[in-house]
């Protein structure tokens, strides 16, 4: 008999919870007796749980990483201590704006991290 059912494909958007509830609709449409129906609800709730620690720790190392540079940013900033509002080199000021901006986006990149793991946490645990 071949399976005229579509495969299963997770895109970026999909989460693993919603991954998880295309196939136990899947599953529900399939005649399984009662401990196999709940020892495979179980496979797919642990799957989704490991999911997410994978989810979460992805999202924790890249705000580490958007902290790390934003503290060599900050350092550079330093450099601001030596220049007086007469600089006769006026593109220091658009490059120590770079920095600024660079700083706030990366901010905002670690922020978004943080978001994901607080909101993810919040709606599946």
């Amino acid at each position: 008999m071949i399976d005229r059912h579509p495969p299963v494909t997770v895109t970026m958007e999909e989460s693993a919870g919603q991954l998880t509830q295309r196939i136990r609709n899947l599953i529900s449409t399939v005649a399984l007796d009662c401990d196999c129906r709940q020892r495979v609800n179980d496979a797919l709730q642990r799957f989704v749980s490991q999911e997410q620690s994978r989810h979460d720790r992805r999202c924790l190392m890249d705000a580490r990483q958007q902290r790390a540079s934003i503290a060599a940013l900050v350092e550079l900033l330093g450099e601001l201590e030596d220049v007086s509002w007469q600089e006769g080199d006026r593109t220091v000021f658009a490059e120590l704006a770079h920095i600024f901006d660079d700083i706030a986006r990366l901010a905002m990149l670690g922020s978004a991290a943080m978001r994901l793991i607080s909101q993810d946490s919040a709606g599946s645990r």
